[in-house]
Formats: C-alpha cells, sequence, structure tokens
C-alpha cells in the first residue's frame, strides 16, 4: 500500500523562479502537496538560464521544478489578475519570490490575496526581506554571502574575498521557507488564520555566518578573522593529498584529537600542550599538524588512511569527484538519486527527497512541467472552464 503523503490535499501557487522559491515548492511537493507552478506564456526565464540540457531547458530547472503541475497566467494583464484570485480562492499557499515593491509583488502581496482568501499563506522569499532600506534591492546568493561576511571568511589566507560555488542561502531560503510554511499552516490547523511568510537570502547568510560566532569573536576579543582555508573557524581540520586522492579529515573536538594523534602513531601529540586544546591553542599551532599528518597520508592510499581513521571513529572522508557519486553506497542506501523518465532525455538522475519521514515519506512522482502542461486540468477541471473559453483565453494572450 503506498505511504500516506503528509501534506496530500494542501495546493500551492508557486510562482517562484531560478533557485530559492523552487526549492522550497521542490519539497512541499515531494511531501505530497499539489504544487501549481504559474509563469508567463513564454515561458519563465529560469528555463533557459545557466546550463542548458539537449532540450534548450535549464538542468536546474528539471530537478527543483519536480512533482509540479505547469500552467501559464499573464499577471500583468486585468484578467490574468482576476483568474489568479480564482485560484486563491482554491489554494492554501501562494509562494513566490518577486522583489518588494515591484508591480508583480504588489499583486501577490499578502494584504491583497487575503482579502481574496483568509485562509491563504503567502510565503515571500526576497534578497533582504519586506522592509529595511534595502528591502527593495535585487540580490542573488552570492551578494547576500559578500554582505554577510562569509565571503572574508572563505579561501586561503592572502587569497582574495571568495563566494561558494554551492549556492547555500539559495537553498537554505528555500528549506527555510518551507519550515515558514509548515509552521503557518500548523497554526491554520488552530486558529483558521492565514498569515505571511517573509524569509530573506541576506538573513539567511546573516544567520548562517553569525551562528559560527564571528561577530560574537570580534566583540569578546577584538578579532576580525578572514580566511582560514580547508580549517575549521576555530578548530583543526584539513584536506591532504593521499597516493591516490584527497581525504579530509576533523580533529575537531578534543577527544577526537587524542584519537588522531594515536591514529598516526603520534601519542606524544595527544598531550602536547601546543596542541592539547581546540579552539585557540590547536588552532593557532595547525600548521605544526599539517606538517605531520600530510607526510602520513602521502605515504597512503585513501582507501588506507579511511579505514585507520574510521577504525579510530575520527570523522573523516575521500573528496569525491561528482561522477563517482552515482556508486558510492551510501547515496544509494539513502536513496538520494532517484531516476525518472524525462520526455525526449530518458533516466535523469535527481537528487532524493533530503528528509525522511518514517510514517509519511517523500517521494519523486512526476518530471518538471513543460510550459503549460497542465493548463486544461487546471483550468477547465479546478476552475470549471469550458474548452472554448480556454482557447479565447489562449487567444488573448492571457495563458
Amino acid at each position: 500500500m503506498e505511504a500516506m503523503r503528509v501534506l496530500g490535499g494542501i495546493r500551492v501557487l508557486d510562482l517562484s523562479r531560478f533557485q530559492s522559491g523552487p526549492v522550497c515548492g521542490m519539497l512541499l511537493g515531494d511531501m505530497g502537496a499539489e504544487v501549481i507552478r504559474i509563469e508567463e506564456p513564454e515561458g519563465a526565464p529560469d528555463r533557459s538560464w545557466g546550463l542548458l540540457g539537449p532540450d534548450g531547458e535549464t538542468l536546474s530547472y528539471k530537478i527543483v521544478g519536480r512533482n509540479r503541475k505547469g500552467i501559464t497566467l499573464r499577471l500583468n494583464k486585468l484578467k490574468g489578475r482576476k483568474i489568479l484570485e480564482e485560484l486563491v480562492k482554491k489554494s492554501d499557499v501562494v509562494l513566490h519570490n518577486f522583489t518588494p515593491g515591484t508591480s508583480v509583488s504588489d499583486q501577490v502581496s499578502y494584504e491583497r490575496l487575503k482579502e481574496v482568501n483568509p485562509a491563504i499563506i503567502v510565503a515571500a522569499i526576497s534578497g533582504f526581506g519586506q522592509n529595511g532600506p534595502d528591502a527593495k534591492l535585487v540580490c542573488f546568493d552570492h551578494i547576500a554571502q559578500a554582505r554577510s561576511g562569509a565571503m572574508i571568511l572563505t579561501g586561503f589566507p592572502g587569497d582574495p574575498p571568495l563566494k561558494t560555488t554551492i549556492t547555500y542561502n539559495d537553498m537554505m531560503a528555500g528549506a527555510f521557507a518551507t519550515l515558514g510554511v509548515m509552521m503557518a499552516l500548523y497554526h491554520r490547523e488552530r486558529t483558521g488564520k492565514g498569515q505571511f511568510v517573509d524569509v530573506s537570502l541576506f538573513d539567511i547568510a546573516f544567520f548562517a555566518t553569525q551562528c559560527m560566532g564571528s561577530l560574537l569573536l570580534y566583540k569578546v576579543y577584538g578579532e576580525i578573522r578572514k580566511q582560514v582555508g580547508n580549517r575549521g573557524f576555530h578548530s583543526y581540520l584539513g584536506c591532504f593529498e593521499a597516493k591516490d586522492g584527497w581525504i579530509f579529515l576533523s580533529g575537531t573536538t578534543n577527544p577526537i584529537w587524542k584519537r588522531l594523534a594515536q591514529a598516526i602513531g603520534r601519542e606524544d601529540m595527544a598531550n602536547d600542550p601546543r596542541f592539547d586544546q581546540n579552539d585557540m591553542v590547536r588552532f593557532d599551532h595547525a600548521d605544526l599538524i599539517d606538517r605531520v599528518i600530510k607526510e602520513w597520508v602521502a605515504q597512503r592510499t585513501f582507501a588506507e588512511v579511511i579505514s585507520v581513521l574510521q577504525a579510530a571513529r575520527v570523522p573523516c572522508g575521500v573528496v569525491n569527484t561528482i561522477d563517482k557519486l552515482e556508486n558510492d553506497p551510501q547515496v544509494a542506501a539513502r536513496d538520494m538519486i532517484v531516476n525518472i523518465n524525462y520526455p525526449g532525455l530518458g533516466n535523469v538522475p535527481l537528487p532524493g527527497t533530503p528528509f525522511k519521514l518514517s510514517l509519511t515519506p517523500g517521494s519523486i512522482s512526476t518530471h518538471a512541467p513543460k510550459i503549460g502542461e497542465h493548463n486544461e486540468e487546471i483550468y477547465c477541471d479546478l476552475l470549471g472552464f469550458s474548452r472554448k473559453e480556454l482557447n479565447k483565453l489562449r487567444k488573448e494572450d492571457i495563458i
């Protein structure tokens, strides 16, 4: 028997683009919500942005666009806005990532939509949030990285500020928007009232950077920490080259450090006053530790290194290239690659749902929709339009 979908019966209107909003819509869809992507009749810009597949559509769209239905609607026309209101009446959540102050953002504001449906939840992801002097500025992940202080910590000492290739603020914004929607649904379950969920890329970046303690370090010790390379922000970590590949290891706590020193045959280092304490002591003498571990690792294959360190319960792992991930047994065990048949492309590997629920697990059932793929289903079956009305809307460039 198919597992219950925890968000079954929840309808989400997804007007978001690119990464942050679509990640939220993807997670909600994975957990069973009916997510309806709304875009302009010519297609949203994220279909042709970034790395393109053989069919001319963005590769990342095929990932974050899964588990959705797709319709087209022209929101800059009055008739299009009226149709959106009819959809809002029959929906639970509206998701978008438009910049505050733009005309389209105003059209889907919570203040406007709650007049149409008092129980509606509107989740908006933006660069700097809905208030403050910079609320109307456009922003992408790397801009938030820069302003939050994250880029000054990334890279090796002496390097210029460096962004991460992984857009973690986009991913976290999508995840936190999902969390906000779930909280708002829970509140509505108890009160019947919808509400507004406001998520900011800059807030996310600031939160992530400050949870490491960078601002607190400055306030307490007056230190502005900069690049630390592959080391931890306040502890010993390292990346080292073995005979046949690279490994990463962590000696981040005092007990782990002692096990690491013993595992490499350097019990003398375990209680050496230069290394026996985490934080400033071991961090400040990391160069001395590096030389010892570098030599020890270089004499062994990465499998030998991993075997010794794992036996000592020292956190470590091989530095994989992407082509190795498909055959990683842990990836398989956790269902983190799900192959789905994509029209014209055959089987496409998508990342699995990153959280596992024992009774109501998520699943990937449908590919990212083509432009307007579900127009007839949504407009005729859900809103009750006739086929004649649908054709008229097409001719008027409303859908």
